[in-house]
């Protein structure tokens, strides 16, 4: 099987263009390929196909196998994908993916994708739509008990559900892994939770880093970046346009005044290989 694999700001999963290759079980997939050891080593892996309603479609799977609806640093580099392999010459396409129907901006560079613009959608905010259990309405700024400690967090949905926790403590030396993976399978949140803890530096800058759900702490993750961006606004800490600093680089995000959340960054191609699927 052909594979490339691709990151976003160091969120990188193995791609698996699906009008040529064909996968029976990506779960099963997903676990031994992006095994860091004995497979090829990512976040997770990424099948591009053809969609029901547009021309393409990404789906995600985490190191896990588990099932995930959207991922913006992975949509970035399937945009980047179809570009570059000349699947489509359009700057300005549509993309399917478990969170719905997005659309993707290129600005290429030498004939290449360079930065990619996508406009995320509108954040889901009413608990039972992220989802969420003992809540109703917006969850903004409310407690949860984890461990020894109790932080204050908001829910925001991406198309797959965030738990932003802002830090007044040095975001660099908080333990990530131990808080992170017991909030991950906290009981309010019944499909798991990806966590974001964040510093804010002023209202057009901040500091994340990730806990996703299914990998473990990622060096990026664009829609919890974008969460963040929606969470800030909502408890008055940042602006509608703010650059988000992640272990593996930056991102451009905007909360714009029709609802609609972009997020702005690069997607980088690593290599290609052929993989042998285990019998």
């Amino acid at each position: 099987m052909k594979f490339t694999k691709m990151h976003g700001i160091g969120n990188d999963y193995v791609y698996v263009n699906c009008f040529e290759e064909k996968v029976d079980d990506p779960e099963k997939l997903a676990v031994t390929i992006s095994d860091r050891h004995y497979g090829v080593g990512s976040d997770g892996l990424i099948l591009i196909k053809a969609g029901d309603k547009t021309a393409f479609r990404m789906d995600m799977y985490n190191a896990d196998g588990s099932y995930s609806e959207m991922c913006g640093n992975g949509l970035r580099c399937v945009a980047k994908y179809l570009y570059d392999t000349r699947m489509t010459h359009e700057t300005i396409f549509d993309i399917e993916t478990g969170a719905g129907i997005l659309k993707v901006q290129i600005f290429p560079k030498e004939g290449q994708a360079d930065l990619i613009e996508i406009n995320m959608g509108q954040p889901i905010l009413e608990a039972k739509d992220i989802p969420m259990t003992q809540f109703s309405g917006r969850v903004i700024n409310e407690n949860i008990e984890v461990l020894d400690r109790i932080f204050r967090f908001t829910a925001v949905s991406m198309g797959n559900p965030h738990c932003i926790i802002f830090l007044d403590e040095d975001l660099h030396s908080f333990p990530v892994e131990q808080y992170g993976k017991v909030i991950e399978h906290h009981s309010i949140f019944p499909n798991r939770v990806n966590v974001e803890f964040v510093n804010v530096i002023s209202p057009q800058e901040v500091i994340q880093r990730t806990w996703e759900r299914g990998s473990g702490e990622t060096l990026a993750c664009g829609t919890g970046a974008a969460a963040v961006q929606v969470a800030g606004v909502l408890n008055n800490l940042t602006e509608k346009a703010i650059l988000n600093h992640l272990k593996g680089g930056d991102l451009h995000l905007k909360w714009d005044e029709e609802d609609h959340v972009y997020l702005k960054g690069p997607a980088t191609k690593v290599f290609e290989g052929q993989y042998t699927l285990p019998l």
